[in-house]
């Protein structure tokens, strides 16, 4: 199917933001119907820019909607997925033995309330923050991120050490160096974008 699909019908729209900047694929929708539903229903195709990948999407939307907003949508997507992630590693959800669903109800609800905590203060440590157009501040740093404030959390209240100074020389220094990993990365996707 997608290689019946016109040039024309593709689009370059960005899936949204990620850790790396944006991600831009070819997108493009085809109207499909099912007699046992109301409303639009879509067929929406994604393809990678360098490889040629193609992945598919099924939508459904009870008003018709533009390309753009399906693949913010399915974009979207990538977002829950990364919160799964950093909830596993950063507030071990997944590290619970099910034995009985009570106990496993309290792990889950305690492992999800400390990374929102992490994500809380991550979201006010970026709206504190004035980046410019590479996410960098004037004074070369990327706003705190959950996994320094976990890294941070972690080495100044369950272990305090005697040099907190040595501690948050650290973090500075590793922030600092994101921000340059950053830029670099962000340079060099903009000089191979077509």
């Amino acid at each position: 199917m997608a290689k019946r699909i016109p040039r024309r019908a593709w689009q370059k729209l960005s899936a949204g933001r990620g850790a790396k900047g944006h991600r831009f694929y070819d997108w493009a929708q085809v109207a499909i119907t099912a007699p046992s539903l109301a409303g639009h229903q879509y067929l929406l195709i994604r393809r990678n820019r360098r490889t040629g990948e193609i992945a598919y999407y099924r939508c459904y939307s009870p008003n018709a909607v533009p390309l753009s907003t399906l693949v913010t949508v399915a974009g979207s997507r990538w977002t829950v997925e990364e919160m799964f992630q950093s909830s596993k590693t950063l507030a071990g959800l997944d590290e619970h033995q099910v034995r009985r669903w009570d106990s496993w109800h309290r792990w889950v609800t305690l492992a999800l309330v400390a990374h929102a905590f992490l994500a809380v203060a991550a979201a006010l440590e970026r709206r504190n923050h004035d980046p410019g157009d590479d996410g960098t501040s004037p004074d070369g740093l990327i706003p705190l991120t959950c996994n320094e404030i976990q890294r941070l959390f972690t080495a100044l209240i369950t272990q305090p050490a005697p040099d907190l100074a040595h501690r948050l020389h650290w973090s500075t220094w590793r922030r600092r160096h994101q921000a340059r990993a950053r830029r670099s990365h962000y340079h060099r996707r903009a000089t191979l974008q077509p």
